[in-house]
């Protein structure tokens, strides 16, 4: 029974430390704001800029674990290569040894418990204020709290091994200094990182067990480096489902870091020299490991980080040789769904990334099928039956686009978001909206354009010149706005926006008075309300158009 309440403090010790990392993550993210997303954005300049942003956006997180399965799904979701990908794992690696600094310096040298309830109680005040900078900054006193009052637990329900002599000479027959228990220890930390599916808070165990005296020196480095095998598994169970390129980001990830750890497994000893001689103290004191091994672990990471940097190309092209075949593009004539990869510390902000993604990928398709549209009105001899009944296929793939991604969009909100993220979230359900909008519009007007060939109601040549222009004219208007969808719109744009609008709105009714005109006149009725309908359906999608214009403007 002693054994089971033991288990149970180190458990929810650690989860109060998985905790309190995950809330002071989430307030660093919304104190970060837009910063953020400049972050996000500078991954894609070239590999030293990707690196960057993986320490970065790690540093934030707080879990490499977390990092590394965003990254395999923005690889999913289109918006990273392979290549940055690479750089950008390359960069997390390094971003994680901050955390065990922490807690290296904080966690061991100062009384913890002592810090973390005064962080509570300038948290905690802060949660209440209005304004939402300053209940970021509450949050992230309320996490940082929490954090250390885990860890100062964590210390406490380590068992005293002068008490548990039978666990120590166990612990001794696998010291870390020879091949076969260094490998044992690799095996240990790699199981842990991936039941505690976070590497920070694995590092703040193996950290506490050299502190207490669990394990020697070179165990706890053994153990370090089985963690940072660990931290990939997430990531390649993740990407199981995903698309190629997002498979290949996970292999990638797991060939770089076992190829790390087998090299400094080989120089281990000389390694361990060095950060003897490096560190202040002699790291075989127990009141001295916890800044060997931050400095093991950050040293261990940059060197890796080093060496693979300038052979990133190279080495993408070995992982699509170990993973081949061919990249699928997604099929609108099957049901959709929105896949995204969640990680264990999830991140709502990072999350819209993908959901604009899927956004533009929304208003493409729905410009491709206008397109379409306008070459079945133009081009009357082509087999309607066929077009028909895959423009049909499109709208309904359409609907289901807005059904998934509104869904998403809707349990977004109830996260907490910044007033950015949250103005953001809202312009993409009003967008998304409107876009299956155009979507129905545009197959009302293909099943106008086929009543009327089956009916065979013909135009006058001025009015089929008049409905020529005026698609063209719309369709030239959703391009224009599908082109702004990556980002906030600029005054200017949203002016041209409202311009185009307003040219569609007169156009219509300066055509719908002609078509009235040649109804007085005697031309045939059928083919005049014809053109009206037409006309009628068109501006709608100008309606819907301005729409989505409108919303860019609250988009962050």
């Amino acid at each position: 029974m002693q054994i089971i309440y033991q288990l149970l403090l180190i458990v929810g010790s650690l989860g109060l430390f998985v905790y309190g990392m995950r809330i002071m993550s989430e307030g660093i993210q919304k104190a970060a704001g837009s910063r953020m997303k400049s972050i996000l954005n500078y991954m894609t300049i070239n590999r030293v800029a990707a690196l960057l942003t993986g320490f970065a956006l790690t540093v934030l997180v707080q879990s490499s674990s977390a990092t590394t399965v965003m990254i395999v799904s923005f690889v999913n979701a289109g918006l990273l290569s392979l290549v940055q990908a690479i750089g950008v794992i390359l960069g997390a690696n390094v971003g994680t040894t901050v955390t065990g600094w922490v807690v290296a310096i904080l966690g061991f040298k100062v009384d913890v418990a002592a810090l973390a309830i005064p962080a509570v109680a300038i948290g905690f005040p802060l949660l209440f204020f209005k304004p939402f900078r300053r209940k970021n900054l509450g949050q992230i006193f309320m996490g940082f709290g929490i954090l250390f009052l885990g860890l100062s637990y964590l210390k406490d329900s380590v068992p005293d091994l002068e008490a548990h002599s039978q666990i120590l000479s166990f612990l001794m027959r696998f010291d870390g200094t020879t091949l076969a228990s260094m490998f044992i220890y690799v095996l240990i930390g790699t199981v842990i990182t991936f039941v505690v599916q976070s590497s920070s808070a694995s590092m703040a165990m193996f950290l506490t067990m050299a502190f207490t005296g669990w394990v020697s020196f070179p165990a706890a480095a053994a153990l370090v480096l089985g963690q940072n095998i660990g931290t990939t598994i997430t990531a390649f169970f993740a990407s199981i489902g995903a698309n190629l390129s997002a498979r290949r980001a996970a292999i990638a990830h797991i060939m770089f870091n076992v190829a790390g750890t087998l090299w400094v497994i080989i120089l281990f000893h000389p390694f361990l020299r060095l950060i003897n001689m490096i560190v202040p103290g002699d790291a075989y004191q127990m009141v001295n490991l916890p800044v060997h091994l931050a400095m093991f672990h950050t040293i261990f990471n940059v060197l890796n980080a080093l060496v693979f940097l300038p052979f990133i190309h190279y080495f993408a092209r070995l992982v699509k040789r170990l993973v081949p075949g061919e990249e699928l593009i997604a099929d609108v004539h099957t049901k959709y769904e929105f896949r995204y990869i969640t990680a264990v510390q999830d991140t709502p902000e990072i999350y819209l990334l993908k959901v604009r993604d899927e956004t533009t990928r929304m208003a493409q398709i729905v410009l491709d099928m206008f397109s379409r549209y306008r070459q079945v009105y133009e081009s009357p001899d082509r087999d309607m039956g066929n077009e028909v009944e895959e423009l049909q296929e499109i709208e309904e793939y359409s609907d289901q686009m807005q059904f998934e991604l509104t869904q998403f969009l809707s349990d977004l909100v109830g996260d907490s978001l910044t007033e950015d993220s949250l103005d953001t979230v809202n312009a993409l359900l009003r967008i998304v909206n409107e876009l299956e909008s155009v979507a129905d519009s545009t197959y009302s007007l293909v099943l106008l354009t086929e009543r009327k060939y089956n009916k065979e109601i013909f135009l006058q040549q001025e009015a089929h010149n008049q409905i020529v222009y005026y698609n063209r004219l719309v369709e030239e208007f959703i391009n224009f706005v599908r082109d702004k969808l990556d980002r906030h719109i600029s005054n200017e744009e949203l002016e041209a926006a409202e311009t185009f609008e307003q040219q569609i709105d007169e156009t219509r009714n300066r055509l719908k008075m002609e078509a009235q005109r040649r109804i007085k006149e005697g031309s045939d009725v059928n083919s005049e309300l014809c053109l009206i309908d037409f006309l009628k359906h068109l501006e709608h999608v100008g309606d819907f158009t301005i729409n989505i214009a409108q919303a860019l403007d609250y988009m962050h």
